[in-house]
């Protein structure tokens, strides 16, 4: 009888410190790993930033296609715009032009 109740004030509080530790460590690993965790927002902070960076080439190339089309304005073409498409087309150049082939982006 003596051995049973110090089993029992022995056995029901590791049994409670167990099971409150393994529900701590459960909400702990989720904090951290889960859906909407520390790991996950690291994550999204660096997927945002790579998607920043592509915005603000697009739209750095988007004012340059703004650019050009403004130069065809009113139906009036600027000469220098009509002459490097020409040129590009045709594959020619003058005698006294210097020719620089930058490769083409797609």
């Amino acid at each position: 009888m003596v051995i049973r109740k110090r089993m029992r004030a022995i056995l029901f509080p590791l049994i409670l410190y167990a099971a409150s530790a393994a529900l701590s460590s459960y909400f702990l690993w989720h904090a951290l790993n889960g859906e909407r965790g520390l790991k996950t927002r690291d994550e999204y902070a660096r997927q945002i930033a790579l998607l920043e960076g592509q915005l603000t080439a697009l739209k750095e190339e988007h004012e340059q296609w703004q650019h050009r089309i403004g130069l065809m304005h009113n139906n009036a073409v600027d000469r220098d715009l009509l002459d490097e498409a020409t040129r590009t087309r045709l594959g020619r150049i003058g005698a006294d032009d210097l020719m620089v082939i930058l490769p083409t982006t797609p």
